[in-house]
């Protein structure tokens, strides 16, 4: 599995408001090839937001930070930020991470 840290500058909207307006971004991100979950980030005050991603394999992952990187900047943001990560199955284990392997026959086909 590989981990995928994203962030970038942000002006908002927060909140219940950025859920309502990234519904429609949060299924194609759902429906992302490889994909076991993403965890929304926001910072108000930092004026940040972002993603934590769990992603198959970095075959998965580094398709979807092009196809990410390349929308983020089609929604104006430049200065995205990202960083691959590998994960350590046994520590996260003994530590209670729990990766809630994907249910979809969509994630399920690629793994």
């Amino acid at each position: 599995m590989k981990l995928l840290e994203i962030d970038f500058p942000y002006s908002g909207p927060w909140g219940d408001e950025m859920a309502a307006a990234c519904a429609g971004l949060a299924q194609a991100i759902a429906d992302a090839p490889g994909l076991i979950w993403k965890i929304w980030i926001e910072n108000r005050e930092a004026g940040m937001a972002g993603g934590i991603y769990l992603f198959i394999d970095e075959q998965s992952a580094s398709e979807y930070l092009q196809v990410h990187t390349s929308r983020l900047k089609d929604l104006g943001i430049g200065e995205i930020r990202a960083k691959l990560f590998d994960v350590n199955e046994e520590l996260n284990e003994a530590t209670r991470a729990n990766f809630c392997r994907p249910q979809s026959t969509h994630a399920q086909n690629l793994g």
